[in-house]
Formats: structure tokens, C-alpha cells, sequence
């Protein structure tokens, strides 16, 4: 993921990269290799490349485990503004907090690199919603992924579509029959979750294999109609009202790329309108789309949703845990997956 931040940056007029920190010294020097990154700018500890080269903006594309002590280390720097930080939040509750709080406490500005909110499908989407397209939204519908890991995108564009409000209440389930590690962190294989914000809007996602629900990403039902996202064997964005269904025109992009992009990208053109996205709120001193404490409202459902399977029950919020449900639950055997092929 390292790669596809620094790309985006490198296609920033005002942005350039000139470091790198890798513990792995040969992944250091490959990754300097791409970005003509000096060699004497090639670290194995952060914190030196943050002494000898103080940095405007760090990227951070590490396990979530490390996240928040890397997070926290920067912000602490004199010279560092903003940090930009690859998703999930973090691998507990609490740590997510406290690296948000850091980050206020130091005023350095936190995003987290969830890019699905800039592709055409979502921002179109969102469009239609605020022109009151289909009135007023009553339930958010997801069909897409998993729950931690594209949750933490899927999770975060429910939350985009309803208005960025905070999580009420979650109730869930799970299956977690054969391991599945992704970086470091237990991802489960099946997973129904239900939540309310507070403002009165419902969502609910069904995630895994053999779990159609819906016959798209996303649906978004309103008093007046419903939009969805990349429909199956369909158009990627299509409004529905009064019987009627029209598909609305999203340039050739779709929720991975922007469709056209060149074959050599390492990441896509979204990461692009991310770094810019960040510049513009570092320069405006606004609050990004993508800030920490957006990013908590998605976390908070994640960890609830998992914390709803241990307690087997609903779970009111705000949270009150400081772990990682889904973790402890296979720590103490309550679940016993089969371990994953080699």
C-alpha cells in the first residue's frame, strides 16, 4: 500500500517524496529505487527518518497493530502536520481513541486512506441523496466484502451517506470456520450486522461467501425511491423512482478504479483525489472527509458489531470496551477456526 500513497503523491504538484522508513532494509531500498528516493533518506527507524528529514506529511502503511505507536510518534514531531494512515483504524477500540486524541493534542491533522469516497459510484451516489432524490434516507443496504477489512470502507461509506452521524446501536453475528489472517489481524468469513444512527437512519450489511442479500454493493432506500451501486449483471449506479429506473452516469468508473486508468498505476486514480483532498484541508484548516474522528464512528460499529457477537446481545453506544472482541474470542477459544493452508 506504501507504494500506491507515494504515487499519489509524486502526481501532487506540491507534494514530493523524499524518505522512507522500512524495518526490512531491502524494502527500503526497492521502494527508493521506484520513487528516486536519495539513499542517505532510506531508513529503518521512523523516528531517525523524522529527525534528519522532518517531513510535512507522513504516510503510514504498516500493520493496524503498529498503527497507533507510529501515528502517536509522529504526531509528537515538530514537523510533521499531517499523517495519513492506511485502514483498518487500529486493532482495538482504545487504541483507535487514543491515537485520534494524539493527534488533536498535537494538532496534526489525521486522515485515514479510505479512497472509495472520491470514486464517481459513491460521490454520485451522495449527490443524488443530498438533492433529495429519493427523499430522505431511511436505510442503507450493503452487500459488499467483509466487515473489518473492505469494512472499513464499505462501513465508512454508510456513514458518508448518512451525513457522518454517530452510531446509536449494533447488533450481529458471525462465522468464522477457516482462519483467515490478513496483515497481521483475524478477519471473519461471514457476517450479518445491523446498526441505527443517531439521526434516525438504519443500515445493515451482509458480508462473505454465499450471502446475497441484495443484488448490489449497495442499496440506498428512501421515502421516495432507492439508488444502487453496482448492480449485478447491471449498470454501477442506477436511481429507481416511481416504478421508473434510470442509470446515472459515473464516467466509466466503478468502486475499485476509475475504469480508464493506465495499466502500469500502481494504485488508483482515487488515491490521487485523496492526497489532494488532504493538501486542500491542510492549506484550508478545514476538517477532511476522511479525518480520525470520522474514522472513530466507523471503528465504534466495527468493534461493536464484533463485541455484539461476544455478549450476544445489542450493544448501545458509546462503546465501552477497550479490546478487540473478535480477537479475545479467538484467544480464549470461545471460536476455533481451521487454520488456513500454507
Amino acid at each position: 500500500m506504501g507504494y500506491r500513497h507515494a504515487e499519489a503523491y509524486r502526481n501532487h504538484d506540491r507534494c514530493r517524496v523524499v524518505a522512507c522508513a522500512d524495518v526490512v532494509p531491502e524494502n527500503g531500498d526497492a521502494f527508493a529505487d521506484a520513487f528516486d528516493v536519495p539513499a542517505e533518506n532510506v531508513f529503518e527507524d521512523y523516528e531517525r527518518m523524522l529527525e534528519a528529514v522532518g517531513p510535512d506529511i507522513v504516510s503510514i502503511a504498516v500493520p493496524p497493530a503498529i498503527h497507533e505507536a507510529i501515528v502517536v510518534g509522529c504526531a509528537k514531531h515538530d514537523a510533521v502536520r499531517a499523517i495519513n494512515c492506511e485502514k483498518p483504524m487500529s486493532h482495538t477500540w482504545a487504541s483507535a481513541q487514543r491515537m485520534v486524541q494524539a493527534c488533536w493534542r498535537y494538532d496534526t491533522q489525521l486522515t485515514f486512506n479510505r479512497q472509495r469516497r472520491f470514486a464517481k459510484p459513491f460521490t454520485e451516489a451522495n449527490r443524488l441523496l443530498e438533492e433529495g432524490e429519493i427523499g430522505d434516507l431511511s436505510r442503507i443496504e450493503i452487500g459488499w466484502g467483509d466487515f473489518y477489512d473492505t469494512g472499513a470502507h464499505s462501513v465508512d461509506l454508510a456513514g458518508m451517506f448518512a451525513g457522518d452521524r454517530p452510531a446509536e446501536w449494533v447488533i450481529a453475528q458471525l462465522d468464522y470456520r477457516e482462519e483467515d489472517v490478513r496483515f497481521g489481524a483475524h478477519q471473519e468469513n461471514q457476517m450479518w450486522a445491523q446498526w441505527a444512527y443517531d439521526n434516525g437512519v438504519h443500515a445493515v450489511s451482509s458480508t462473505g461467501r454465499r450471502t446475497e442479500l441484495i443484488d448490489s454493493a449497495f442499496v440506498l432506500r428512501g421515502t421516495e425511491g432507492t439508488v444502487r451501486i453496482d448492480v449485478d449483471g447491471g449498470p454501477m449506479l442506477e436511481l429507481e423512482r416511481g416504478g421508473q429506473r434510470e442509470v446515472i452516469d459515473v464516467d466509466g468508473e466503478n468502486i475499485h478504479n476509475a475504469g480508464s486508468e493506465p495499466a502500469d498505476r500502481l494504485g488508483s486514480f482515487f488515491h490521487d483525489r485523496l492526497v489532494e483532498h488532504l493538501v486542500d484541508s491542510l492549506d484550508s484548516g478545514d476538517e477532511p472527509a476522511l479525518s480520525g474522528r470520522i474514522g472513530l464512528n466507523t471503528a465504534e460499529i466495527l468493534f461493536a458489531g464484533y463485541e455484539s457477537v461476544r455478549r450476544r446481545g445489542r450493544v448501545d453506544l458509546p462503546l465501552e470496551i477497550d479490546d478487540n472482541p473478535f480477537e479475545e474470542m479467538i484467544e480464549s477459544g470461545v471460536l476455533s477456526p481451521e487454520p488456513a493452508d500454507d
